[in-house]
């Protein structure tokens, strides 16, 4: 939401730059992944909030690692890890994925590489990589390997830019910044724990008049006479704080629309929705998304917050999170907490996070490498 300063609100979702996943093509001569591999790319997740010193990782979205400190190898034992080439076997229109796992001379694995490549208008020059190497297995060369192979697909592809999460002081931002990536972004993640919730201030923020606006809610894919203009009120995401992210713009169409709708509800997730309604015309001005694991239980994570250029000023942001928050609270008792992640710059956005009672829990940074320059 642009505030007095002119910067957009734009509260959650940085840090996966790369739509939901809906699969990926499978190409001639590589490996469909195996069960234990092929799982729906991991959504940014409740069921328990990761902090930096729980993640053993070189990348963003991780698997649980088991805690080993470095073993030295045995003399005259070869090191050099064994790639194996994998794809995802389901399809999808907008990214496809591609896999490495490395393993040692015995066939033990001992790390891995995600990388997603986006499809649709926008953002074809894009690539997303999520890089894991058991902590034993570092400084073996394992992601160095790994690193190389995704890059050189990522150039075979015709990619632009490669981008990649690390945490704060992680061994992800060390191995990043040492091999010709550039931090782009500084993101701040923060959850509000639902027991400690202001509910009389939320409620005040909820019933504080907003002359000419209103709230409407839904569940899942949003309702046929608001479709079109909830699709519309997406570019309010188009001056959202990126800082030199080569994100590209995303371009949203009605079905683009219900169908990240409906991959929410395939994972078995619920998708809740409050929307600002503009009161002269009834269509759609600003929106605020929470997923909530189908359970209810664990944390909610909340996906996209924004408000059209022309409306922001009047407090909507703040006054749809509220309600969001409201309805979290009522429709699911056995939630725990809500969890957001912000750019540092979107300082408004953070303001209004902060009013609300989100308390920072840790950093984390966007790499990126620029492919058609040099490397």
């Amino acid at each position: 939401m642009r505030g007095a300063t002119g910067h957009a609100f734009r509260g959650e979702g940085h840090s996966r730059l790369l739509p939901s996943r809906t699969g990926a093509r499978s190409r001639p001569g590589r490996r469909p992944l195996p069960d234990r591999v092929a799982a729906p790319w991991p959504p940014k997740h409740h069921a328990r909030h990761r902090t930096a010193r729980d993640q053993s990782h070189c990348g963003g979205r991780t698997r649980r690692l088991r805690s080993a400190g470095p073993e030295p190898a045995p003399q005259g034992a070869d090191l050099t890890p064994h790639l194996t080439p994998l794809t995802d076997p389901t399809v999808g229109p907008d990214a496809r994925r591609l896999v490495w796992l490395a393993s040692d001379a015995d066939g033990n694995p001992v790390g891995s590489a995600f990388m997603r490549l986006a499809d649709r208008d926008g953002q074809r020059h894009l690539a997303e990589l999520s890089l894991q190497v058991h902590p034993a297995e570092r400084r073996h060369g394992v992601g160095t390997r790994l690193l190389d192979a995704a890059v050189t697909a990522a150039k075979d592809d015709g990619r632009r830019s490669l981008v990649a999460p690390a945490d704060d002081a992680s061994p992800a931002d060390l191995f990043l910044a040492a091999r010709g990536f550039r931090r782009v972004l500084n993101m701040t993640y923060a959850r509000l724990p639902l027991a400690d919730a202001d509910v009389s201030a939320l409620e005040r923020t909820v019933l504080a008049a907003h002359p000419g606006y209103r709230l409407i809610s839904w569940e899942g894919t949003v309702p046929d006479h608001l479709a079109a203009t909830f699709t519309a009120s997406r570019r309010a995401m188009d001056d959202m704080p990126m800082d030199d992210t080569d994100y590209g713009k995303v371009e949203w169409t009605v079905d683009r629309v219900r169908a990240a709708a409906a991959a929410v509800e395939r994972r078995g997730e619920l998708l809740d929705t409050v929307a600002a309604i503009d009161a002269s015309d009834g269509s759609v001005v600003g929106f605020t998304e929470l997923v909530v694991p189908g359970d209810g239980t664990g944390d909610g994570q909340h996906y996209g917050t924004g408000v059209l250029p022309e409306h922001r000023g009047h407090g909507l942001a703040r006054w749809m999170k509220a309600e969001s928050i409201l309805r979290a609270r009522g429709r699911h008792p056995g939630l725990s907490g809500l969890l957001t992640d912000t750019a540092d710059s979107n300082t408004h956005m953070r303001a209004v996070n902060d009013g609300l009672g989100y308390a920072p829990t840790h950093r984390t940074y966007q790499y990126q490498l620029d492919l058609q320059r040099g490397h």
